[in-house]
């Protein structure tokens, strides 16, 4: 599945961001727990939003660190998908460093971004930085996860 095709293909339809967000979070249902929408996709860019729920939440009422690093997956995964050639390679996250940078209190937003060109040459990691931020525009937690691309065999 070309993830990146499909996102163009329904962005700017009625619902299309919608859409997209919930065939995603289908095909990796992991993510239905944090319910992640898709608001720019782009191959050096992904942004996500996530509402304050009570299922994403700790004791203190602010969201969870772990859907916080869940969130960071997903934009930094889906911002990795649609950068990495469809038909020649392929990519997995190998490692995440987080900070918990504030308490999240609000809505979140994470804005995953690469830190360096991808090498499509031979196997390499490729790092990706994720920061969260409030709806204040604070930055409330960062992640660099490091994506492992490979060609495909």
């Amino acid at each position: 599945m070309n993830t990146y095709k499909i996102w163009k293909t329904l962005e700017h339809k009625p619902a299309g961001k919608w859409l997209f967000s919930t065939m995603l979070a289908l095909k990796a249902p992991y993510f239905l727990s944090i319910k992640p929408r898709y608001q720019i996709l782009e191959p050096n860019r992904c942004e996500l939003t996530l509402k304050k729920r009570w299922k994403v939440t700790n004791h203190l009422n602010t969201v969870h660190a772990i859907a916080m690093c869940n969130m960071a997956e997903a934009a930094g995964g889906l911002m990795t998908e649609a950068a990495v050639p469809f038909k020649s390679h392929r990519w997995i996250p190998k490692g995440m460093t987080v900070k918990y940078l504030k308490k999240a209190k609000t809505d979140l937003k994470a804005i995953a971004t690469p830190l360096k060109a991808m090498d499509l040459v031979e196997s390499s990691a490729y790092p990706v930085n994720v920061d969260v931020f409030d709806t204040n525009g604070e930055r409330v937690f960062n992640a660099i996860i490091e994506m492992w691309v490979s060609p495909k065999s």
